[in-house]
């Protein structure tokens, strides 16, 4: 279907803005040895939930916008602020990422009345964090989806890892993207992905449009955010994870190849 069409348009508006449920936002080290941040739902049961990874130099607070987004349309999302530095380790980021998802399921949040379901964890990240979620979901069998916002690769390499990915996967990246271009980071782990895949371009995304709010990191990288890109992957990523996580087909228009 053509990215020009109604439907595509309006499904595109309606979940690029926040969804019905009010947010609660609150410290993942509160709930376990493990810094970060976490946005739930105000209330529900049998949510589904993400863990999601940042990327090179990149503080969880440039994704809160994402994040809070998720949690208004009903996904817990979870983010450690671990592996910050200039030499992260990328196994340990994804072994922090699984970590997360153990506090998900292990915890109740809020005042009791925000639980989790252990067959709805999913792995979201950018960049670095892109690439260690493939790492974390090649380890774990809980994961039922994996998005990543301009994935970089990773030391292990997240190639060999995609092989192990069985579940549903969605590889957002950027038509500018000078660090991460998708022809030697996003598109080999696509064709390497064991199970549906899909890799889509954004046009003239930059590797960091995908965050939000000022960094001195971004005169080092030479990119910066940029709206229409968190536009385009809010909608993108709530479709997919909705579809994947809880079995809502209503904005699957989003999902279709264009």
């Amino acid at each position: 279907m053509a990215r020009t069409d109604p439907a595509v348009r309006r499904t595109t508006e309606e979940l690029s803005r926040p969804g019905p449920h009010a947010v609660a936002c609150g410290n993942l080290a509160s709930a376990a040895d493990l810094p970060g941040v976490v946005f739930t739902p105000r209330s529900g049961l049998g949510l589904p939930a993400v863990a999601f990874g940042h990327g090179w130099l990149q503080p969880p607070e440039r994704y809160e916008e994402l994040l809070r987004h998720l949690a208004s349309w009903g996904v817990v999302a979870v983010a450690p602020a671990t592996q910050s530095g200039v030499w992260p380790s990328h196994p340990q980021l994804a072994t922090d990422l699984r970590r997360a998802l153990d506090v998900c399921t292990g915890v109740r949040m809020g005042e009791g009345d925000i639980s989790v379901d252990p067959g709805k964890l999913g792995l979201v990240g950018h960049g670095m964090g892109g690439g260690c979620a493939v790492l974390a979901a090649a380890e774990d069998p809980r994961c039922r989806a994996v998005a990543t916002l301009a994935l970089a690769e990773t030391l292990p390499s997240a190639v060999p890892a995609a092989h192990e990915c069985s579940m549903p996967g969605l590889h957002l990246a950027g038509d500018k993207d000078q660090v991460a271009p998708a022809i030697a980071h996003a598109q080999p782990v696509t064709r390497a992905w064991a199970g549906p895949v899909q890799l889509r371009m954004l046009p003239k995304a930059g590797h960091l449009g995908f965050t939000s709010g000022p960094h001195w990191s971004d005169l080092l990288i030479g990119s910066g955010p940029e709206v229409a890109t968190r536009r385009a992957a809010r909608a993108l990523v709530t479709a997919f994870l909705l579809r994947h996580l809880t079995g809502n087909s209503d904005y699957d228009v989003l999902l279709e190849e264009p």
